[in-house]
């Protein structure tokens, strides 16, 4: 393995507790949505440099060790973890194709782990996500109240992830819907349920779990970084108060983000008029977004001692140059 500053130039890796030398964290999915938010929180902390590893390097930049590496191809994650102080995996394939999120989400998630395991890192911080919970409708639920069932895939394989991470003394973090700049999935997704069911949903009631992603890459950094001892265990990862659907929409709306909608529809209703607009956002994926879907995530704030924005949605405004650029309506 090469470890370099840029791409093709040999470099050291950083060795924990070495006088002079930076804290290393190696960090997986950087250049994704989730992950560069959380580069840019980690960066910027004092005394840690970032050994991010990617298919296609990312941008030179101060403090950020590019590595080339593959979670679907293990033989590219061999020492990727050495000289670290801890292991940050947000990586994932969330695609339909199950063999791919077996490989990349179980197998991948595997080999860097024995890779962590060798280089003697004990700190990890692994993301996996609330839809492992299912369809089941849920309010203010605590880790587990409610029994996982996955449906998909993507959340099959990313909870059978989380049990040896868990195993090695990890904590994983199961965020809620992820807001901010990048997000191509959960406004994108509400945009077209705007257009194919225009209504606020079942009176617009529905609770969920929400955070923007600078919020929960400070989480992150937070658990990577920290001078004390984490306990191993599973973290709901979300703003700790909840947003209920109408008040999104109308957040949404206010931005000249989505359409206003004016009616309320009962439920059976909103289920009628989606499936006679089909679309790419399935029946399943309406439930997450427009029926309870909140975990309790006050704990992990508490944990890290952090103070959340006001609200949910304080930092909307700062994605709504990139949602009104990136997002195309139906």
């Amino acid at each position: 393995m090469q470890i370099s500053d840029t791409p093709g130039t040999p470099g050291r890796p950083g060795t924990p507790g070495t006088p002079g030398r930076p804290r290393v964290i190696v960090l997986t999915g950087a250049t994704g949505f989730i992950g560069a938010a959380a580069l840019n929180a980690l960066v910027r902390r004092p005394g840690v440099r970032v050994r991010a590893l990617a298919r296609t390097p990312g941008a030179v930049r101060d403090g950020v060790e590019w590595v080339r590496a593959d979670l679907g191809d293990p033989g590219s994650l061999h020492g990727v973890c050495e000289g670290a102080a801890a292991l940050v995996n947000l990586a994932s394939y969330i695609g339909p194709d199950e063999e791919r999120c077996r490989a990349i989400n179980v197998e991948g998630g595997a080999a860097l782990l024995a890779e962590a395991a060798r280089a003697g890192v004990r700190r990890l911080v692994h993301l996996s996500t609330a839809a492992v919970y299912g369809n089941r409708p849920h309010r203010g639920i605590e880790v587990d109240e409610v029994a996982p069932d996955p449906v998909s895939a993507a959340s099959r394989t990313r909870l059978e992830a989380e049990a040896p991470v868990l195993a090695a003394g990890g904590t994983v973090l199961r965020p809620g819907l992820v807001l901010g700049a990048g997000d191509r999935w959960v406004v994108p997704a509400l945009a077209e349920l705007v257009s194919r069911v225009p209504a606020r949903w079942d009176g617009g009631n529905a609770l969920l779990s929400v955070v923007d992603v600078t919020e929960l890459a400070r989480l992150i950094d937070a658990l990577a970084t920290t001078p004390h001892a984490l306990p191993a265990g599973i973290h709901h990862a979300s703003h700790p108060t909840p947003v209920t659907t109408g008040e999104l929409l109308s957040a949404l709306a206010a931005e000249g983000i989505l359409p206003a909608v004016e009616e309320d529809w009962p439920w059976d209703r909103c289920l009628k008029e989606l499936r006679a607009r089909p679309g790419r956002v399935t029946e399943r994926q309406f439930s997450l977004l427009a029926r309870d879907y909140h975990q309790l995530s006050a704990p992990l704030w508490h944990l890290t001692t952090l103070t959340p924005t006001p609200t949910p949605l304080s930092l909307l405004p700062q994605a709504t140059p990139w949602y009104r650029t990136h997002l195309t309506h139906p």
